[in-house]
């Protein structure tokens, strides 16, 4: 099947060709005549397979006849990332050529002013994050009512990583007639419920089981030690392979990002950082810099690990087991693109087992160790690095190496002399006295009390507890009582 046989207009098919595109993608084959006949997509596809241009390419034609007003956009696309909007704003512009379209990007970190001087001007084609776009639309800038087709890109993130109710929000804001378009390389049960309220009775088109990863992509899992210096040293290794021409190294944490960046850069490697506390321009920049070739390795957050097209990565690094599968799936998939080879190699530490079994859970596949396996002197190692065996730990660090042994009762103290584990011996009790026999009508001596002291003073104060009272004072009034602080001695008198 070629592209001509889709019923794309002539522009679109000319513009597909002089890019150098014959055939479509499985998903686009199958998605592009569902999207012309009005239909509402749910589209599931393996990453590097094309599913921007699924949604892109039919939009395109659809939107050559008729005009965009002023502040009232035609189509909406939202993007969970700024990098991924971006690239859709340029898929939108390397086809669109040939049309005369409007295309306006809202994403955060740049003006208002120069994002409102687009809408004004009216835009046929919007593509925004949803935070930005609420902002213009609350401000008064941006108005709703006549979007016609509304597309959701990486439906599953947005869905999962807190936009629901933006998403609801501005479902809730566009025409009830429009053309609802989803798509992902994964979708859980739980994100296809979700879905399934934005969709008015979907095609689901399918091309691979959710979270599959690509034939083309090879991938390996390394042994690497938990001390932070020795799991960069063999980063290092890694990298100095002559396999890895260039490389995206994904860490979970920002502060992680910024570190492995430093300790790079300081072994002199043509490396680049990218994460979601930088400005704008700046991870603009450095990605445009890792396209182009003048940076050979990006060390990156999950901000680069969903729909980013960059199609010559001949490895990807997982320096951090990602905290969901799914995104393991995302994060590998920047290689291996458009029927490219790649591969993906995972630093696995003996904390990270349980999320790598959790992988291979949800891929339905199997990933090899390169080398041999590590074994149970590699886990007591590391056990004693990070302070004690299975679990990371500070509190224990001071105590020794040889404190805990591997296997042994975290309770029982390791004898340090034969290796092997004992009880701990308790003190003995002291003996309980006992008490003599109790005898009926037997006196029992009783302790001397000691005699009170006779006072110094004949003015000294008597004790609280002495209460004398004077028997010839006679009370009138109800029931003839007292109160016993009237009848105590003020020690001022005889």
């Amino acid at each position: 099947m070629l592209f001509s046989d889709l019923g794309l207009s002539k522009k679109v098919t000319e513009t597909i060709e002089e890019v150098g595109y014959t055939e479509p993608t499985p998903i686009q084959a199958a998605a592009i005549p569902e999207i012309l006949k009005a239909r509402d997509v749910l589209g599931i596809a393996q990453t590097g397979t094309g599913k921007t241009a699924s949604f892109t390419l039919p939009l395109l034609t659809k939107l050559e006849t008729g005009r965009a007003r002023a502040r009232m956009p035609r189509s909406l696309i939202l993007c969970p990332t700024r990098e991924l909007a971006a690239q859709v704003f340029e898929n939108f512009e390397k086809y669109g050529k040939r049309q005369k379209l409007s295309v306006a990007l809202l994403i955060g970190g740049v003006a208002f002013k120069d994002q409102e001087r687009i809408l004004d001007r009216g835009a046929d084609v919007l593509i925004a994050t949803p935070g930005r776009m609420m902002d213009h639309f609350e401000r008064g800038k941006l108005m709703l009512t006549r979007v016609e087709y509304f597309v959701i890109d990486e439906a599953d993130r947005m869905l999962d990583m807190g936009f629901i109710p933006d998403i609801e929000r501005i479902s809730k804001l566009i025409p009830f007639t429009r053309q609802t378009l989803l798509f992902s390389a994964t979708m859980p049960k739980e994100i296809e419920v979700l879905a399934e309220k934005f969709l008015q009775n979907p095609v689901r088109v399918e091309v691979a089981r959710a979270a599959t990863t690509a034939n083309t992509i090879t991938q390996k899992v390394v042994y690497a030690p938990s001390g932070h210096k020795e799991k960069r040293q063999c980063l290092r290794d890694i990298l100095g392979g002559s396999e890895v021409k260039n490389a995206i190294i994904f860490a979970n944490r920002k502060k992680d990002v910024e570190i492995i960046f430093k300790s790079l850069a300081v072994h002199k490697f043509s490396v680049g950082g990218l994460h979601g506390d930088m400005a704008q321009s700046a991870r603009m920049e450095v990605l445009a810099n890792f396209k182009n070739g003048k940076l050979l390795l990006l060390v990156a957050s999950d901000v680069a690990a969903r729909g980013l097209d960059i199609p010559n990565v001949s490895h990807v690094i997982n320096y951090d087991m990602p905290m969901q599968p799914e995104d393991y799936v995302h994060r590998i998939g920047r290689t291996g693109r458009a029927g490219r080879s790649g591969t993906a190699i995972s630093m696995v530490t003996f904390d990270d087992i349980r999320q790598l079994k959790a992988i291979e859970k949800v891929t339905e596949q199997p990933i090899e160790w390169q080398g041999e396996a590590p074994s149970e002197d590699d886990f007591e190692a590391s056990s004693k690095i990070r302070g004690r065996a299975g679990r990371p730990s500070r509190n224990n660090a001071h105590r020794g190496p040889d404190r805990y042994k591997l296997g042994a009762d975290s309770r029982k103290p390791a004898n340090r002399k034969s290796g092997k584990t004992e009880k701990a011996e308790r003190p003995a009790r002291p003996a309980r006295q006992e008490r003599p026999a109790r005898t009926e009508n037997a006196d029992v001596a009783k302790p001397a009390q000691p005699e009170p002291k006779a006072p110094t003073n004949e003015t000294a104060k008597p004790k609280a507890s002495a209460k004398k009272h004077d028997k010839d004072i006679i009370a009138f009034g109800a029931h003839d009582h007292i109160p016993d602080f009237l009848l105590r001695s003020s020690g001022l008198t005889k």
